[in-house]
Parts: C-alpha cells; structure tokens; sequence
C-alpha cells in the first residue's frame, strides 16, 4: 500500500478530529486571504477613483464628506456654493483645471451629476456609443448604470429630487434622453448619469422659464481642483478655508485620514485569524501527535516488514500535507466565495461594481505559509519516532 492511500486510511478513521481541524485552519485561511484582498480592493478601486483630484472646494462642513459626496459619490453634499464665484478660482495661477459638479437628482438610486466634458476626460473614459450631451436634458451613461437598468441610446426617463432612490418628487415635465453610454472604467463613473450644468439647473426651475434663466445666480455642489504645480496644495486650502466662504478639502489626504480609522479593525481582525491559525496548527500536531502514539503497534509492525524509519516520517508528513491541502482549498473557496457576497452587497447598496485584484500571489504566499506551519507541527510530532523501541512496543501488545 502507498504512503498516500495509508495516510489517507489514518485520516478517515478519526473523522471528528480531522473535520474539526480542517474546519478551523480553513476558517483562518479565508479569513486572511479575504481581508487582504479586500484592503487591496477597496484601496485600488478609491485610489483610482480620485483620477488626479488634488482639491475640492465646496460648502463649508466636513471634509471627508466633501471628498466621499463630490470625488466618490458615496455621501451626501455638504451644501451648495455660487458657480459666479467658484469660477474666480479658476483664474488662480496654482491651478491648472476647476470641474464644476452639480449633485442633487437620481434615477432609480444612481446619481446624476451635472458637469462638462472635462469631467469625462478626468476619468479617462470616452464613449463606447452615442455622442455626447449637447442640449438640455442630454445625459451619457456610465456603463455599469447602463447595464443595469436596460438602457440604451435614445431612451428617456424621468429624474427624482434628491439622492435616495425612493425619492417620492420627480421632475416629469423634463424627461431626459439618452444619448450616449461610456465606456467601462471600473471607477465611480461607471454608476453616474453624467449631464450638462444646465440640465441640472433646469430641472431645478420653478419660476423662470429656461431661456430666460440668469446663469449668475446659479449654484453647483463643488468644484474639482487640479494644481498647476505643488505650491498649490502648500498654499490654496489654506487660503481658502480662511479667507473665503468655501472649504477647501484634499481628498486624497482624507481617504488617508479613513483608512487609518478602518485600519484598526482590519488589524484586529487579522490578528484573530492568525491566533485562529496558531491554533489550528495545534491542532494539526496534537492530531499527528495522537496518531504516532496511538498507532505505535502498527508503526512498530511496519518496521518489521522492511520499513525504513524515513518510510514512517513521510507517512505522518503525507497524512499533515493531505489535511493541509484539503484545509487549503476550503480556505480559498471560502476566501473567495465571501468576497463575492461583498461585492455584491456593495452593488447593491452603492450601486458601484467592484473587481476582485488578481490575487494568486497572496494565495502562493498563504500556501507557502500554511506550507510552514504543516511541516512544524509534522516534525513536532514524530519525535516519537525516534524513540521508538520496536521490540518493547511488539512484547507489550503481546
């Protein structure tokens, strides 16, 4: 009988303690690999989400709301701020392009936000068909919005106020046409209706009549800021947060800001599963531990049919790497499996998709790791081995 098929026999006549013990190093495998490759993800999918975003300025309040409403679209606006007097600080020297976004509507929970073409050109993206919105009530699709909901080029709906996706006011006297859809980017304007200032402005009318609309007067919820060079992020937030009625926020310093409060928790978890993993490793000895003692006759009986002691070591090393790689493969499943459930719920609730990274290094290094503590726990437990007395142990059974 091979070594495989004999380790394999050993395995399955203690069910409960191999279940157990693949049940807890898989648990510790998938916790691990899931919450590295969702920092992973999450941090990615933020980061290029800013797409060279040095600013933001908007109504005074707080700044990682700021950042989360007007760069990831995942919060709500702090205010709204004058367009007439936003567009002076285009003229600033440090600054090399302003963006005006206009939040407020939505359909069917994805926002619509009202900008200009340098918007689109921000997030590199260009169109997949179509063209791009040219008069009022025009809008281009982000691609994950235009898939899910059905929509194509050509087709209209009606908006609803506000940022909730059952919002009860709509504005059914101005449908809005789809005339273009972009491509997919897998960053935040795959879920964004993207339209023109004046749509927004427009579908905000209630006592002059579009032709006749006073742009001065108009609002936008923020203004995208790039720098013309560094000396602009050593002096414009400052500048602007004191001697001005605006706030000037740095998204990528408060995304930074975030992480270091989601960092905590990430670390406590992953100290958790590493702890589930010394003890899933204790386990694993204690198993191969009982087996070498337990089943010394039969050990002790195969050295007298010819087995070499080395023979008897690669048994125990064989039954460890077999419960190792069972353990392993869960792990990843489970790993993966959850990730996908998250990915998921974040869709549905964010109305963002999200792609899982490739992610095979950290599975090479996890295996190497789990590799590690199986050949540990192995060489812990056949010490006995070396001890054994194979006349004594034959006698005594006897």
């Amino acid at each position: 009988m091979s070594i495989i098929k004999l380790s394999y026999k050993n395995i399955i006549t203690k069910p409960l303690q191999t279940f157990l013990t693949v049940l807890i190093l898989s648990l510790s495998i998938g916790l691990l690999l899931g919450v590295k490759q969702l920092n992973k993800v999450f941090e990615s999918q933020l980061n290029q989400s800013l797409n060279g975003v040095d600013m933001v300025v908007g109504a005074k309040g707080s700044p990682l709301q700021l950042a989360l409403s007007a760069v990831l679209h995942i919060d709500n606006p702090t205010g709204n701020i004058s367009y007439k007097e936003a567009q002076k600080l285009a003229d600033n020297r440090y600054i090399k392009e302003a963006i005006p976004v206009s939040i407020g509507d939505n359909y069917k929970g994805y926002k619509i936000v009202g900008t200009n073409e340098s918007f689109i050109k921000l997030h590199k993206t260009s169109l997949e068909s179509g063209s791009l919105f040219k008069k009022s009530f025009e809008v281009v699709l982000g691609n994950a919005v235009a898939k899910n909901l059905n929509l194509k080029v050509g087709d209209t709906f009606n908006s609803s106020h506000g940022m909730l996706e059952n919002a009860i006011e709509s504005h059914d006297n101005h449908p809005l046409k789809v005339v273009g859809i972009l491509e997919p980017t897998q960053n935040v304007i795959d879920r964004l209706i993207v339209t023109s200032l004046e749509s927004i402005w427009h579908l905000h009318e209630h006592e002059e009549s579009s032709e006749a609309h006073n742009h001065e007067d108009d609002e936008v919820t923020a203004m995208l800021i790039q720098f013309s060079n560094k000396m602009g992020l050593l002096r414009l937030p400052r500048m602007i947060n004191n001697d001005t009625k605006f706030q000037a926020a740095l998204p990528k310093y408060e995304l930074d800001k975030l992480f270091q409060f989601t960092a905590i928790g990430t670390k406590a978890i992953t100290w958790i599963a590493f702890a589930i993993l010394f003890v899933s490793g204790i386990s694993m000895f204690v198993s191969l531990y009982k087996m070498v003692k337990e089943k010394a006759k039969e050990l002790a009986l195969i050295r007298t049919y010819g087995a070499s002691r080395n023979k008897l070591i690669q048994l125990v090393f064989a039954e460890g790497f077999i419960i190792g790689l069972f353990s392993f493969v869960f792990g990843v499943v489970i790993a993966t499996m959850s990730l996908q459930a998250i990915i998921a719920l974040v869709k549905e609730t964010y109305k963002q998709q999200i792609y899982l990274l490739e992610y095979s290094q950290d599975i090479l290094e996890m295996l190497l790791f789990i590799s590690g503590i199986i050949i540990v726990a192995t060489l812990l437990a056949i010490r006995p081995i070396f001890k054994m007395d194979i006349s004594k142990i034959i006698s005594n059974e006897n």
